[in-house]
C-alpha cells in the first residue's frame, strides 16, 4: 500500500506536570491523500485529545518511503534514518547510490539502527546506513480502510474527515467530532479549533 505522508504541526497550550501552562507545538505524521484531508485528519485525531483551543500551525509533505513502527512501550520516539542504496550499471559497472528516507520507532539511537536492520531483512537490494536522527514526530496515523458493511445500509454516513475538509476558506463552521462539537475557523492564516462547550452525548441525554 501506497502512504501519502504529510507532517502536521499542531500548537496549543498544554498542562505540564507542574500544573502550568505552557504553549507547545507538536508534530504528527498522517496519511492523507492532499493537504486538506491532511489537515480534516489531524483534526480529527486531536480533538479527543485537546480539550481547549489548538491551531493547525503548519502541514508539509512528508517523503518517508517506509515506516517501521514497534508496539514496544519503551520505543516512544520516532527516527529518520537515510538509506543509500546500491546498484551496479550493468554497462560501465560503476556504483549507484539512491537515497531514501525510512521512518523508524524505537527506544533511542541503538534500537532505531536495530529495528531498522530487522525491517530491512525483506529487501534483497543492498544498502548503508548515511544517517539516523530523532525527530519531533510524536505520534503517527496511517490510513486505514473502513470495513465494509452488510449492505443493508443504502446510504453511507459522511466520516467526520469528510465533514472536516467540507469546512470552507474564509468561513467559521460548527462540526461534531467523536460526539464533541467544535468550531474550524479558517478565516485566518491558519485553522484554528476550539470548542463549544456543547456534547452530543450531554443534549442526548
Amino acid at each position: 500500500m501506497i502512504h501519502n505522508w504529510f507532517e502536521c504541526s499542531i500548537r496549543y497550550e498544554k498542562t505540564m506536570e507542574n500544573g502550568m501552562q505552557k504553549k507547545v507545538t507538536e508534530k504528527y505524521l498522517v496519511d492523507a491523500l492532499s493537504f486538506t484531508e491532511a489537515e480534516a485528519r489531524i483534526i480529527e485525531e486531536m480533538t479527543p485529545f485537546i480539550t481547549g483551543e489548538f491551531t493547525v500551525a503548519d502541514i508539509k509533505r512528508a517523503t518517508y518511503s517506509e515506516l517501521f513502527p514497534s508496539d514496544e512501550e519503551a520505543a516512544d520516539r520516532w527516527f529518520k534514518c537515510k538509506l543509500m542504496f546500491i546498484t551496479l550499471d550493468e554497462r560501465s559497472g560503476v556504483e549507484k547510490k539512491t537515497a531514501a528516507q525510512i521512518l523508524v520507532q524505537a527506544a533511542d539511537l541503538r534500537d532505531a539502527v536495530k529495528k531498522l536492520d530487522e525491517g530491512m531483512k525483506q529487501t534483497m537490494a543492498d544498502y548503508e546506513i548515511a544517517a539516523v536522527a530523532e525527530t519531533a514526530i510524536i505520534d503517527v496515523y496511517p490510513y486505514i480502510a473502513e470495513a465494509e458493511g452488510d449492505g443493508h445500509r443504502q446510504s453511507k454516513e459522511p466520516t467526520a474527515s469528510e465533514l472536516l475538509a467540507a469546512c470552507r476558506e474564509g468561513e467559521r463552521t460548527e462540526v461534531v467530532v467523536g460526539g464533541r462539537s467544535i468550531i474550524v475557523d479558517k478565516r485566518g492564516r491558519n485553522t484554528v479549533v476550539s470548542p463549544t462547550g456543547k456534547d452530543e452525548n450531554r443534549i442526548n441525554t
